[in-house]
């Protein structure tokens, strides 16, 4: 009896590809997916960062489209960035490696020539970005006719990135009957709809626990109190030098160069920062040399959240909470890929309790608290941050119970009602005299 992928009915020159690549047997959404999606059924994947979703829709792909044929492509995989789109293609190639499948990889933030060149030369499986592939279809540099499948992967992104417009065009350029793959971590109303318009009764596979963190991540969290007590306790945790590969993400471009450069200065290993105003080559560039071992330590924000796929990652640090408690578990996702160990560690401080709190609703289970160290000074806080977090603060706990005032919020209306009293009192004074 056939076991591992070949139970799937995959055929040798790609089982001896994912040998190479060190996988063997299936996740439990590659197990759900790919014999439907073999079958030419539409597919609506739901699976949780980690779970091996690219898989799952690639090996279905490149079993339909076999081998090389004519110059002009019959599949095409969307993508909402241009890091998960090179991610995605780098994937593509090793399982290609034993057949001539040719593939391209499309995005925006670079010239067109180059890319131009490699579709002319004769193209199976295009991975893109929408916006760059409308963009050469319109030129004409691109031929639709002979499409047959089409992939959305990470559509509850693509949502929130704006791409409907982009999507929508896609539907009248490329042939009617075709075969359409859908995958999401996630499965918000605005997924749903855009599934309602885009697949004809779907097979609808789930991989189990979809909204909790892969088995693999041991979680903890300190308490810590402001900006500058998250970069000394950095600094503490980084002196172990067991942790070879780590990225770090933060909330916002400000916060992720000034972590970047204190590392720097600090010694603390060789250091790449990513966010939104890097350019594009600077991007790819720094991804490849942390995927080398060149890199020890990747500061980011979100932008690349789900766009990195690096082996033996053996921690993630949130420095700075999300907000959304989707994007903890794609930022965790990083670490601990495909059945492997990783560790996620969170800088929590009094505002980002509340955010705590509902990640920890959100997965179902509690994160276990780790003492600040003693040997780490705690540091005083930024110029403006202690009232900026109060602020806050008091919008949550008013969310919470209307009847709550909020002491920041009172201090400020009882300061701002005795100036006023005072101007009115010294107008009073003018008129009496």
């Amino acid at each position: 009896m056939e076991s591992g992928f070949r139970s799937l009915n995959v055929t040798r020159q790609f089982t001896d590809a994912l040998d190479a690549m060190g996988l063997v047997k299936p996740t439990d959404i590659q197990e759900k997916a790919i014999v439907p999606a073999m079958s030419g059924q539409d597919v609506l994947g739901i699976a949780q960062t980690g779970s091996g979703k690219t898989l799952a829709y690639l090996l279905p792909l490149v079993l339909k489209v076999k081998y090389a044929k004519e110059m002009h492509p019959r599949a095409v995989i969307l993508a909402p960035s241009k890091e998960l789109v090179v991610q995605i293609h780098r994937v593509l190639e090793l399982l290609t490696a034993n057949t001539d499948i040719r593939s391209v990889c499309l995005y925006g933030g670079v010239g067109k020539k180059e890319q131009v060149a490699m579709i002319e030369k004769g193209v199976d499986i295009v991975v893109s970005t929408p916006g760059r592939f409308i963009d050469l279809y319109s030129f004409g540099h691109i031929f639709t006719r002979q499409i047959k499948t089409l992939v959305l992967d990470e559509a509850d992104r693509m949502m929130e990135m704006g791409f409907m417009p982009q999507l929508r065009q896609m539907l009248e350029i490329i042939p009617v009957k075709r075969q359409n793959l859908l995958f999401s971590a996630t499965f918000p109303e605005r997924v749903e709809r855009l599934a309602a318009e885009f697949l004809e009764f779907p097979t609808r596979v789930e991989s189990e626990d979809r909204q909790k963190p892969v088995k693999e991540v041991v979680q903890e969290w300190y308490p810590v109190l402001n900006f500058r007590s998250k970069l000394n306790l950095l600094l503490h945790l980084l002196k172990d030098e067991s942790w070879n590969r780590l990225i770090i993400f933060c909330s916002t471009k400000d916060a992720a160069e000034r972590v970047s450069k204190l590392l720097d200065r600090r010694e603390a290993g060789t250091v790449r920062v990513l966010h939104s105003n890097k350019g594009q080559n600077t991007r790819i560039n720094a991804l490849d040399d942390f995927r080398k071992g060149e890199v020890r330590i990747l500061v980011t924000t979100d932008v690349t959240s789900r766009g990195i796929d690096v082996d033996n990652v053996s921690h993630v640090i949130n420095f700075e909470l999300p907000k959304v408690p989707e994007d903890y578990l794609h930022r965790i996702g990083r670490t601990a890929r495909i059945n492997r160990e990783g560790v996620a560690i969170s800088f929590v401080n009094q505002l980002e309790r509340f955010y705590l709190q509902k990640i920890e609703e959100y997965i179902g289970s509690e994160i276990a608290q780790t003492p600040f160290p003693e040997e780490v000074e705690q540091g005083t806080f930024l110029p403006g941050e202690k009232q900026a977090m109060a602020k806050e603060i008091d919008y949550f706990k008013r969310k919470a119970d209307p009847e709550f005032k909020g002491a920041f919020q009172e201090r400020k209306r009882k300061g701002i009602g005795s100036s006023k009293q005072k101007k009115q009192n010294t107008r009073s004074g003018k008129k009496k005299r």
